[in-house]
Order: structure tokens, then C-alpha cells, then sequence
């Protein structure tokens, strides 16, 4: 049954949902936030929103996570050179915001406080407040990095900026 749920709700989301959460202005003001956000630290954040899964990975049961790591491995965020790559994820059809970070970054920083940026993501996401809820996630993600990745002179940006809409 769950399934069945699932499969429906991905079915019926119209394909520019994400246009209604993510308008150009909210987008430009997530790039510019990465962008500034990759000046203090030596992270690089990749910001991605999927609207929906299509209906093979929803009978696999592929979850929202597993679409996230997924991505992570597909768009190269694994591949920066100091192995520090923050995929935020945003599953609309399902409701659900991952973060996944590559190893170096998960040896300093433990899932459970992605898992809490995440979470208060949601919330917000919840409420529809989609450009603050995703300028709250990378505000705190680049505190955690200038924590533990102080930016260097030489720091190249690997990642694009701008949000990968799916």
C-alpha cells in the first residue's frame, strides 16, 4: 500500500511544482548564497531539487536518501579535491531534505547534524517558506565547514553554484 501512496503522489505532482517552491528570484539567492558561503570555508555545496522520482525508482523503493546518494555520486560532488562536497537534496514529491557529505567532511562532522539542518529545513519547507528554509540550510552547513574547513587562498570552485533542478 505504501507503494501504491507513493506512486501516486510522485504520478500526481505536476511537473512545474518545483516552479511554484523555487521561483528565479529564490534560486538567484541560493547561488549567490553558495557562492559567499564558499569564500569562508574550503567546502563546495551543490544545492539540488528533484520534483519527482520516476515510477521504476518508486517500485524498487528506491527512498528519497538513496536517490540523494545517488546524485551525489552522479553529479561528482564526491570528487572535490579536499573531499569536501555537501549535496543538499530536496525530494518535493516526497517532502524530504537530505544532506549527504563526502568523507572527509563526515570524519569532522557526524549525520546526525546534517540530519538536524535538515530537519529544520523540512520545517520550513512545510510551511512553504522554501527561500528561507533554504537559506537557513546553507547558513548553517557553511558554519559547520568554517568550523572544520578554513577557506585557503588557493580554494578553486569545483561545484556549480546555481541549484540542478530534476
Amino acid at each position: 500500500m505504501v507503494k501504491i501512496n507513493r506512486w501516486l503522489r510522485h504520478a500526481l505532482t505536476p511537473p512545474w511544482r518545483w516552479r511554484v517552491a523555487f521561483s528565479k528570484d529564490t534560486l538567484n539567492k541560493i547561488s549567490l548564497a553558495i557562492q559567499q558561503s564558499e569564500c569562508q570555508h574550503g567546502g563546495e555545496l551543490r544545492f539540488v531539487v528533484e520534483n519527482t522520482l520516476a515510477s521504476g525508482k518508486i517500485w524498487q523503493g528506491i527512498s528519497a536518501r538513496q536517490r540523494g546518494i545517488e546524485l551525489f555520486a552522479q553529479l561528482g560532488v564526491w570528487d572535490t579535491e579536499a573531499n569536501s562536497g555537501v549535496l543538499i537534496y530536496l525530494l518535493l514529491a516526497d517532502r524530504e531534505v537530505h544532506i549527504i557529505a563526502d568523507r572527509g567532511i563526515a570524519k569532522q562532522v557526524g549525520q546526525a547534524q546534517w540530519d538536524a539542518i535538515a530537519a529544520t529545513m523540512q520545517s520550513a519547507f512545510a510551511q512553504k517558506d522554501f527561500k528561507t528554509g533554504a537559506l537557513y540550510g546553507i547558513a548553517a552547513i557553511s558554519d559547520l565547514l568554517v568550523e572544520h574547513f578554513p577557506a585557503t587562498a588557493d580554494k578553486a570552485n569545483e561545484l556549480p553554484d546555481y541549484p540542478l533542478i530534476i
